[in-house]
């Protein structure tokens, strides 16, 4: 039997293809491997994740819940400090405006009595 030197060529190419075939495959699954690694890491992080938004989303309801007392105690408040500054100037206007005129009655004659006088005295009405 003899061999001819195209066919020894011809076996050492099948030879290399099937070499280089292996090669690849061993690549090929590795990359496989890798992908199952970051797909298991991506359903872990998805396994976590679900809860907190969950949690972070029933916190942030609360937390709405809570603003919404706070607006409305606000609002009270608001018009506490409305009626109280109402108060106030009635009850300026009507105990403040008398007692300024007691007090300048007590006042003018502090000054009648004392008899101290300032320039001309003017009678006022």
């Amino acid at each position: 039997m003899s061999v001819s030197v195209g066919e020894i060529a011809g076996f050492i190419a099948a030879v290399a293809f099937a070499v280089l075939v292996w090669r690849l495959g061993g690549v090929i699954n590795k990359a496989g491997a890798v992908l199952d690694e970051a797909s298991a890491a991506v359903r872990k992080v998805s396994d976590e994740t679900l809860p907190l938004i969950t949690e972070m989303t029933n916190t942030v309801t609360a937390t709405n819940g809570q603003i919404e007392r706070l607006d409305a105690i606000t609002a009270n408040l608001a018009t506490m400090s409305n009626n109280l500054n109402a108060l106030t100037s009635l009850t300026v206007a009507t105990v403040g405006r008398p007692m300024l005129k007691v007090a300048s009655v007590g006042y003018g004659i502090k000054q009648a009595m004392s008899g101290k006088t300032s320039g001309s005295v003017t009678k006022q009405r």
